[in-house]
């Protein structure tokens, strides 16, 4: 969690790193200014990544390590207390033939949803790097972003004030690629604003980029720079509402950008590939992929989520198999 002057600080970062205050001119020239995506090699070395293989003893260690990573989901029109308890109920104890299963990191709801989470948990409520299990909410009038300023600002602070400990946020995307780059800076900058709380921390605040409308790598590495400099805790590749959702060279490239920028600053940002993820088979790709890019130390709750409601289901049933002996390594990926 974000500690007090966390929010001035970073303002006070942009704007030293852009040579000037973050308004559309500014931001243009510096991320305009980024070196462009090279398509062809970014995706072969997402490929090259998504072949490298696990060793046969580390195989158990990274399916629990999948699920303390997952963020169990569900955001859907119909959801109701009942459902949230029972997501929750699968969080806390996701495999009840196995108590050795570790529990996921997070619950991920809309934001009128989070008291029913926060209640259901009880006192498993708490930061999953120590064990505990996060509620995320979904804020900013998602999936969409089609809200004025105050709307976005009133959804935050409502699920923050509710018990959440983190919120994804959606950019406007629209503002975003018309080059309005001051706006979607401010408003970014202001939701990080309204995850304060009244003691003085603040909910940790992912900034969802939706990847599959932004197009082109280049405006999603410039996206990523974005949401960076105003604050962003984490970078998120989608909503899971449109397609293509999270594809293993847009994480790379995010990952790559996370990579550049603790480089320059010595700070972490966390990165969450959400949508489209359902087998551990490419879960693990992605595992690969994060520890060959910014290490293994990102591979912890604060740095690291998969944004997931399938998933889950696939990585037990691959921890039964290993664990009963009626297990196909070719399931899931290349045996050493």
């Amino acid at each position: 969690m974000s500690s007090p002057g966390v929010v001035q600080t970073l303002a006070d970062r942009a704007v030293e790193l852009l040579g000037g205050e973050p308004d559309d001119t500014t931001l243009r020239r510096y991320l305009h200014g980024l070196p462009g995506v090279d398509a062809v090699g970014l995706e072969q070395r997402a490929a090259d990544l998504g072949t490298r293989s696990i060793k046969t003893t580390s195989k158990a260690w990274a399916l629990d390590k999948i699920v303390e990573l997952i963020d169990l989901t569900t955001l859907e029109g119909a959801d109701t207390p009942g459902k949230v308890r029972s997501l929750v109920a699968k969080a806390l104890n996701p495999d009840a033939t196995d108590p050795s299963c570790p529990r996921v990191a997070a619950v991920c709801v809309y934001g009128d949803m989070v008291p029913y989470a926060v209640e259901a948990l009880g006192a498993a409520h708490g930061d999953p790097d120590e064990g505990g299990v996060s509620v995320a909410a979904v804020a900013t009038a998602f999936p969409s972003g089609r809200a004025s300023l105050a709307v976005k600002l009133a959804d935050t602070a409502d699920a923050v004030a509710a018990g959440a400990d983190e919120i994804d946020m959606v950019i406007d995307r629209g503002a975003f690629l018309a080059g309005r780059y001051g706006l979607v800076f401010d408003q970014i900058a202001q939701v990080k604003r309204a995850c304060r709380r009244d003691d003085g921390t603040s909910a940790s605040l992912k900034v969802i980029l939706e990847t599959g409308e932004l197009k082109t790598y280049d405006n999603i590495k410039r996206a990523s720079w974005l949401a960076i400099l105003a604050g962003g805790d984490f970078i998120k590749t989608s909503t899971g509402k449109v397609q293509p959702a999270a594809t293993l060279p847009t994480t790379l490239l995010m990952l790559e950008v996370v990579r550049d920028w603790y480089r320059a600053t010595g700070e972490k940002i966390g990165v969450k590939p959400a949508g489209g993820i359902r087998s551990s088979k490419d879960a693990i790709k992605y595992l690969v992929t994060v520890a060959e890019t910014v290490g293994e130390e990102w591979l912890q709750p604060h740095l690291f989520r998969y944004g997931a409601s399938s998933l889950l289901n696939d990585v037990l049933l691959q921890r039964q198999k290993m664990r009963t002996g009626h297990y196909s390594g070719a399931d899931y990926v290349t045996i050493d």
